[in-house]
């Protein structure tokens, strides 16, 4: 790789990670090209060389800002072992995400989810994509659970999963909302309500 191509990846990538807490906070619409220039420090031409479109960059910056909440996911599950305490990493992550701590704007997800519409399909989509990934995350760390007989083998990993992940995206709705994190508590709490009836007897 010759250096004009390197330093071509690292400009693009430098306008990534710069446009990703502006989108995830001001949304789609409400981010201009002016902003991203000013905090890029590039021309709109610079700019241009790298995307066709802001529509583009949109996608490159929620694809960077699901890729952080994906590796603060990882990195919470290590050394985590019992189906509980690997669930109460993701509600950690959840909580982090939520309070602004993983990136600007809270939850990438959830602001796209709420914002895009079909003038933005393929975005709306990505953002689809990344929801569906992570109920399959907690899904599998519930089939975990069942697999090392800590749950019930009659919990269905998948259908739990789609109930946790909207219990926790309500809550970051509604902390975000009100600014209080006691929606998530709550949110917390009852899905280990839920989960209590499914403990296997020991």
């Amino acid at each position: 790789m010759n250096n004009r191509v390197k330093k071509g990846e690292q400009t693009r990538q430098h306008i990534i990670e710069r446009s990703a807490p502006i989108f995830n906070t001001r949304g789609f619409s409400g981010t201009s090209i002016q902003e991203i220039l000013k905090e890029t420090g590039l021309e709109k031409g610079g700019l241009y060389n790298h995307f066709k479109s802001k529509d583009e960059l949109a996608l490159e910056a929620f694809n960077h800002a699901v890729a952080l909440l994906s590796v603060a996911h990882r990195e919470a599950q290590q050394g985590k072992h019992g189906v509980f305490e690997r669930l109460e990493a993701i509600f950690d992550v959840v909580m982090r995400s939520a309070t602004d701590q993983i990136l600007p704007g809270g939850c990438p997800i959830m602001n796209v989810s709420v914002e895009a519409d079909d003038t933005h399909p393929v975005l709306l989509e990505r953002a689809r994509e990344a929801a569906l990934e992570l109920q399959q995350f907690m899904g599998r760390v519930l089939a975990s659970g069942i697999r090392k007989g800590e749950l019930k083998a009659t919990l269905d990993p998948e259908g739990t999963a789609r109930v946790m992940f909207a219990l926790f995206e309500g809550g970051i709705l509604l902390t975000r909302l009100h600014g209080n994190v006691r929606y998530l508590h709550d949110a917390r709490q009852h899905m280990l309500g839920l989960l209590q009836g499914h403990l296997q007897e020991r």
